[in-house]
């Protein structure tokens, strides 16, 4: 159980509802959030995005293209970077460029721009331009060492800046996920093929949603406009994607990218390398569509067994402790790089702590950082940055290099500091309801309205609502592993999934508050509205 905190004064009508909807998540013109802009319109100040810099950028990268110049997309290896990295170097092979891509290796060259990887693409491909995609704000030496080569720098980034630019052209917004600021290039060279930049927004909703930005606004466009072109995308690489993961194209969620898609392209920069899942976003192959398709399903299912083997590691660590730290720091020699993030990710689910997890090494130490609510973890790290060699990310979650020799100092330091730092009303679990409402209002008209605040995420989240005093009617457990919950709740259904532990806690006849969303139960041909639970309390007389 978790505490409630209800957003909304308690209602009955379902304008009063939709009212409060719009409220608490801050929408002042609804029009434009039920209908919102057509990226292809939209404009630098609508994505927060320097113009004076863009044009530099731009009319670099057009020279480049005229002169037949050798350019290199230096993209990252996650979902976010692979997508911008496709929907650049696409846009710019449309456009007849001389281009070709580069992806760095996790382990061999690290995240973002490094002088390793200059080396490599120089050797490779003689560049004399390199546009990075979802990195380099941060590079600035980096950059000044490109130079120093001969080779001019683009950066496309929305990474949280530090105190010094790199000295390019930048084009950079903490509004965006990477994939959005690439395609707002593309958008941009591709004036005269719009068919070509609204194709390319089936990438751009992949790599929002994967990245987790708030879905409003800008991003809100993109990824309304981009779920209909996934929809009816004739791109092999996707095609092969939903057909391995069993996803029914013109049904497809923003669940379904996020939960399915994009942990399948992001298993290959984890484990392997993400060249694999870039050529399977770009391929035109039908036979190698599916080809690498089973590549990723493959990778992706190690990489599910080797996160479960890494955080039950990591739990036994806290298993028997009574005092646990205000942020958890765990590391590990036997740790995979890869897997570090969602290690973190589970540590944070379980003990609802800032969790910080290293992957040792003999002389260097890579780690990344998840947080929780309300806490900005980039800023607490950077305040501790004398003992790391690089730090960056956004307030929810970062990345860092350590020299292993400070790892015990570090350790203590940054427990230290979250004693005073992160008050104990952070560490309580939530759960934030829209509003409480009766369960005579719960009805079809009521879900349609919902469902033109789709497509729902961090910003816009799916609508939460309370009911109190409701009767069990039955209750049952369900799923292969019987660990999901099945009710009928004053003649509503009802589904609990992860609820099993409730069972023989909860019985028939028992008034019970409910925190649940509104879904619609597709069985053998019939649909229903149901109630998804999200938490469930005893009402004790």
């Amino acid at each position: 159980m978790k505490n409630w905190n209800i957003l909304g004064k308690s209602t009955n009508t379902i304008d009063e509802i939709i009212e409060v909807l719009f409220n608490n998540r801050g929408i002042i013109d609804k029009e434009l959030f039920l209908h919102p802009k057509n990226p292809i319109n939209l404009t630098p100040k609508d994505v927060g995005i320097n113009s004076r810099e863009l044009k530099r950028a731009f009319q670099r990268v057009q020279k480049a293209i005229d002169g037949k110049e050798s350019i290199v997309v230096y993209m990252d290896y996650d979902a976010d970077g692979i997508t911008a990295g496709a929907v650049l170097w696409e846009a710019l092979h449309e456009l007849g460029a001389h281009v070709m891509p580069y992806v760095p290796h996790r382990v061999d060259e690290g995240y973002g721009l490094s002088k390793k990887g200059i080396d490599r693409v120089q050797k490779e491909f003689d560049p004399s331009l390199i546009i990075t995609v979802d990195h380099g704000i941060t590079a600035a030496s980096q950059v000044a060492y490109a130079k120093k080569h001969g080779i001019d720098v683009v950066v496309t980034d929305h990474h949280v800046k530090q105190q010094r630019d790199p000295h390019c052209p930048l084009i950079h917004t903490t509004d965006l996920a990477g994939v959005g600021v690439s395609w707002f290039l593309a958008n941009m060279l591709l004036t005269k093929n719009k068919e070509k930049a609204r194709d390319l927004l089936a990438l751009v909703a992949i790599g929002t949603i994967a990245d987790m930005v708030p879905l409003v606004g800008a991003n809100r466009s993109l990824v309304v406009y981009g779920m209909k072109e996934l929809k009816t995308t004739k791109r092999l690489g996707i095609g092969a994607l939903f057909k391995s993961a069993g996803i029914i194209q013109d049904a497809i969620t923003t669940s379904d990218v996020s939960h399915i898609l994009a942990p399948r392209i992001n298993a290959m920069g984890r484990l392997e390398h993400a060249l694999d899942a870039l050529r399977l976003l770009c391929t035109k192959n039908a036979a190698r569509a599916a080809s690498l398709a089973q590549v990723l399903q493959v990778t992706n299912s190690e990489r599910q067994q080797l996160t479960i083997d890494t955080t039950l590691h990591a739990v036994k660590l806290y298993k028997d402790s009574k005092n646990i730290p205000n942020i958890l720091v765990i590391s590990d020699a036997s740790y995979n790089q890869g897997v570090i993030g969602l290690v973190a990710g589970k540590l944070v689910e379980t003990y609802y702590r800032p969790t910080i997890v290293i992957a040792q090494g003999e002389i260097i130490s890579k780690a990344l950082v998840r947080s929780i609510r309300g806490f900005d973890v980039i800023s607490f790290l950077r305040n501790h940055s004398s003992l790391l060699v690089d730090v960056g990310g956004h307030p929810m979650a970062a990345g860092f290099t350590i020299e292993t020799k400070n790892i015990r100092k570090f350790t203590k330091e940054v427990e230290s500091a979250a004693k005073k730092d992160i008050k104990d009303a952070l560490l309580v679990r939530s759960i934030a309801i829209d509003v409480e409402i009766p369960l005579t209002a719960v009805r079809l008209s009521l879900y349609e309205r919902i469902a033109d605040f789709a497509p729902f995420g961090l910003g816009n989240p799916e609508p939460v609502f309370a009911t109190k005093n409701v009767i069990v009617e039955s209750i049952r457990l369900i799923g292969a592993k019987q660990n999901h919950l099945k009710l009928k709740l004053s003649s509503f259904d009802a589904v609990g999934f992860g609820m099993g532990e409730l069972y023989g806690k909860i019985k028939q006849g028992m008034t019970v508050d409910i925190a649940y969303t509104i879904d619609m139960n597709q069985w053998n041909g019939n649909t229903s509205l149901q109630m998804k639970l999200r938490d469930i309390k005893l009402v004790t007389s």
